[in-house]
């Protein structure tokens, strides 16, 4: 049988493979039997048809994203003009497109199989569409799966748009917003550390969805790759050692979240989760194989596809029955019950961890909660720098060890930041709340911006000649683009960082930063790019767009900190509490006490705050003074080289104008 015919009757039987496996697999976890017992009754059709959807769903979603990453990130661009994309691009533009629309008709009826689930209600009966609106508009559940939704229609319109690298890149971001919510939906939002058990799902799906949908458009795009096909499959296979890890450490920590014990990999649901973990290890096994034997076949003679094409088909059929267990175990009860925490501790429900002890200097500085997914991003950050330092200095190239230093400063404060006291009393008190977020925004971010990660990266890799965009290609993009260089003018990154605090704290967003996971996470992610934006303005040495004078940063510094300045005093003198919804709902209800630790954060912003802005200050008049001496040196150097030919002009040009004046 053709190499083409193999791939596409695999992937052709994928999805009822794949439900076959996920309604097995309910049955052996008794996920049905237990559904019909404690839940009202939506009828045969729901019960079935959910999960079938959901298994539709994931693999579009894959298969989506899997060609988008394809088309971004691995394939080249066309011979004559890299500036326009491939043949090879553009069918993985096409195929993406018509994946995308299954995405969008499989979300659809998941979300109305869904609200018929949660209504115990069938998809016929009368008023169901009342029903249907209800639970997509008003309840949390609904509201989060039709942002997904929203997110694959748009990405449904933009795909037949597309005629660029540029565009599959920013489809590729949308896609993933289609995706992230479906963390928020599952297991994960109910368990007891939904924090942990959220953000690694996040990681999970991300992982999966790069790892089984880029292997599919590999196999399906293999014929158009020609001489490429080592190239794209070395850099597929690069991205798929990183999906690997992600997959693995993540399935990790939800499997540790949901089995109490070594004695749960007895019940079904444990059992379930030991044949997902051995077929992930045989997997592993199977792409450490193809990349120590069968890559290097393909680096000598790019034609002979036939050894990969089956190696990689046998590893698509084990993921797509992995799939089908990975959609059995989303519906089926785990041995700890999820959600039952909130009728025991109200407060530990709405935290995800215990209620910390009263705030002292002791229990703020050892108190620790750790989020695993964020700790591993920033360690991965950490390692990966270490590697680039390693990389250009065993090449004889010099990296400053004070920027090193500071970059690994910086990781281990973020971890502290995100993990320890500042994370634990972060949601529980105001001024362990601003703690947090001055570190986030004023002490982090400026450690970052020491370190230069940008211009180690670009030291550290290689420029791509195909037109195909890695990571370095499409850092440079981000750096070159108008957006970048209107966000790197000193006025408007001081105006997003004075403007970012009155926004935050004196509106709804704060309250949503403490009472949700997706707030807490957008504030996180928002005060260290708005912070370091700002510091990079001021003492960045990364390529970038055209920097301010000296002089015009100091004032931009200035006037910004007087506001922050002005800021911390307006919560020192205030008397009206912010977000006092939040801490009724932790059960404190001491206004003056709350009013006193509001008053205390905003000492704390006032008094910190000069800190990192002394030392934003001094990093500014070095960086002038040492611009100051380069200038001096290279106009000496000139100067010798010429003769000092611009300074005989100059004096040149007065003697005519003496003479000018003389002869009036």
């Amino acid at each position: 049988m053709p190499e083409r015919s193999i791939v596409r009757v695999v992937l052709g039987i994928a999805l009822p493979v794949s439900l076959a496996v996920a309604i097995l697999a309910m049955y052996f976890s008794e996920a049905l039997t237990t559904y019909r017992t404690t839940m009202a009754d939506p009828g045969d059709f729901v019960v079935h048809a959910r999960p079938a959807a959901r298994v539709v769903q994931d693999l579009s979603a894959a298969l989506t994203i899997g060609f988008l990453v394809l088309c971004a990130g691995l394939l080249p661009a066309s011979g004559r003009d890299k500036s326009i994309i491939g043949f090879a691009q553009w069918k993985a533009l096409r195929w993406a497109g018509w994946s995308a629309g299954v995405w969008f008709v499989s979300s659809v009826a998941s979300l109305a199989l869904i609200a018929a689930d949660t209504a115990g209600q069938s998809m016929l009966s009368p008023g169901f569409f009342s029903i249907f609106l209800f639970f997509a508009t008003e309840l949390e559940l609904g509201q989060i799966l039709l942002v997904a939704l929203m997110a694959v229609l748009i990405l449904v319109v933009m795909l037949p748009m597309v005629r660029s690298t540029t565009g599959a890149g920013i489809a590729l971001g949308i896609a993933m917003l289609g995706i992230l919510p479906l963390a928020l939906a599952g297991h994960a939002a109910g368990s007891d550390d939904h924090g942990n058990a959220v953000n690694s799902l996040a990681l999970h799906l991300i992982g999966v969805c790069v790892w089984v949908g880029g292997l599919a458009a590999v196999l399906l795009l293999g014929s158009q790759l020609g001489k490429d096909t080592g190239r794209v499959l070395r850099r597929y296979s690069a991205l798929a050692v990183w999906a690997f890890g992600a997959v693995a450490f993540s399935g990790i920590i939800n499997a540790s979240l949901r089995l109490g014990s070594f004695a749960d990999l007895a019940t079904p649901y444990g059992i379930l989760v030991l044949v997902k973990v051995s077929s992930l290890t045989a997997l592993g096994l199977a792409g450490w194989y193809q990349r120590r034997r069968i890559l290097p076949r393909l680096d000598r003679n790019p034609e002979d596809r036939r050894a990969f094409t089956i190696f990689g088909v046998s590893e698509a059929a084990l993921m797509i029955v992995t799939i089908g267990v990975s959609a059995g175990l989303a519906a089926s009860p785990p041995p700890v019950p999820q959600g039952s925490i909130a009728d025991v501790d109200l407060r530990r429900s709405l935290l995800g961890y215990p209620f910390p002890e009263p705030l002292t200097v002791s229990s703020f500085m050892t108190s620790w909660h750790p989020d695993w997914t964020i700790g591993l991003l920033i360690l991965v950050a950490g390692g990966a720098y270490l590697a680039a330092v390693v990389k250009i200095r065993r090449r004889g190239d010099a990296w400053s060890i004070p920027r090193t230093l500071a970059f690994l400063a910086g990781c281990a404060l973020l971890i502290w930041l995100t993990s320890g006291g500042p994370a634990v009393y972060g949601r529980t008190s105001f001024s362990g709340h601003m703690i947090q977020h001055m570190g986030l925004m004023m002490y982090a971010p400026v450690l970052f911006v020491l370190g230069a990660p940008i211009l180690l990266l670009l030291k550290a890799t290689r420029p791509r000649t195909d037109g195909s965009r890695g990571l370095r290609e499409w850092v440079l993009w981000l750096f070159r683009s108008r957006f970048s260089r209107f966000l790197t003018r000193p006025p408007v990154a001081g105006l997003i960082f004075v403007g970012s605090m009155v926004g935050f704290y004196y509106s709804p967003i704060f309250d949503l930063a403490l009472s949700t996971h997706v707030g807490h996470v957008f504030m996180i992610v928002h005060f260290l790019i708005t912070g370091y934006l700002f510091a990079w303005v001021l003492i960045g040495i990364d390529p970038g767009p055209a920097r301010s004078p000296y002089p015009f940063r100091l004032i931009i510094l200035l006037a910004t900190m007087a506001f922050h300045a002005f800021f911390g005093l307006s919560l020192l003198g205030g008397t009206e509490i912010l977000a006092p919804s939040w801490w009724a709902s932790l059960q404190l209800t001491d206004s003056a006490a709350l009013l006193a630790d509001q008053q205390r954060g905003g000492a704390i912003a006032w008094g910190i705050g000069e800190i990192p802005t002394v030392l934003l200050a001094l990093g500014v008049a070095m960086a002038w003074r040492k611009d100051d001496e380069r200038t001096a040196v290279r106009e000496d150097r000139a100067a010798d080289r010429d003769d000092d030919a611009k300074l005989t002009a100059y004096n040149q040009h007065l003697e005519s104008l003496q003479r000018r004046s003389s002869g009036r």
